[in-house]
């Protein structure tokens, strides 16, 4: 089983920067990928960034330029560094991983409970 825990949420006035952090634990045999959603309230989940194993990053429209997506050097955990935050960048923050617990089972697909991005004067 894999656990994903994300930290780093908070208020933060516009212009300003907060990291996210996301870490995976559990049974865990390798990570093909991770990556942050959010959803704010009344909207639908939204992609913001995703990094592969192979350190490839993708980037939602509304945050290319602003967010930067990074593993950590112990690889089972993943930054989401955001500058320039806008009152629309107001939102949780869901962390998600995908990858095997063993060498011959399925995939899985884990999802932290969310932090809360709050950007407001």
């Amino acid at each position: 089983q894999v656990q994903t825990v994300e930290s780093g949420g908070g208020l933060v006035q516009p212009g300003g920067s907060l990291r996210l952090s996301c870490t995976a634990s559990g049974t865990i045999f390798t990570i093909v990928g991770m990556g942050w959603y959010r959803q704010a309230p009344g909207k639908e989940r939204e992609f913001v960034a995703r990094i592969t194993s192979g350190g490839d990053t993708h980037y939602g429209d509304s945050v290319g330029g602003r967010f930067t997506i990074s593993r950590g050097f112990d690889k089972n955990t993943v930054y989401l560094q955001m500058n320039d935050l806008k009152p629309e960048d107001t939102a949780v923050y869901y962390c998600n991983v995908r990858g095997y617990t063993r060498v011959d089972s399925p995939s899985f697909d884990s999802w932290g409970q969310g932090t809360q991005v709050t950007v407001s004067s």
